[in-house]
């Protein structure tokens, strides 16, 4: 049991919280309904708001949306401090099972993301250039 103890999977969560901020025009705009996605499963939370989630060694999807405000964003996931105690401990093996059950790797735990105002999927409109 000691070879494996750097392995996140005994010393880690396979779940974490993560807080969800939406902005627009650099302020915080809430009420906004937000579905997170990844290959673990989905959840839903409203803006500003804290939600938990199954980790993944997959990015993370944030799909933000009221009136005519929407965002789409992918987060990815980042390794965390588990790496060293798998590559010392357990030669390695540790990593194999952490990178299965996405304990070894954590979102940020505050996801800001900045809305855009529109139809998704158009771009906002550009002022033409100055002659």
């Amino acid at each position: 049991m000691t070879a494996l103890a750097g392995c996140a999977t005994l010393t880690e969560s396979s779940e974490q919280y993560v807080m969800v901020v939406t902005v627009l025009d650099h302020q915080q705009v809430g009420g906004i309904g937000c579905v997170l996605a990844n290959d673990a499963g989905r959840w839903f939370v409203t803006s500003p708001g804290r939600t938990q989630i199954k980790k993944s060694t997959k990015p993370l999807s944030v799909d933000c949306r009221k009136d005519d405000l929407w965002v789409h964003d992918e987060i990815g996931p980042r390794q965390n401090a588990s790496r060293w105690g798998n590559i010392l401990l357990t030669a390695g093996a540790g990593q194999f099972i952490d990178r299965q059950t996405g304990a070894g790797f954590d979102y940020p735990q505050v996801l800001t993301v900045v809305l855009q105002r529109g139809e998704r999927g158009t771009q906002p409109a550009r002022p033409a250039p100055l002659l």
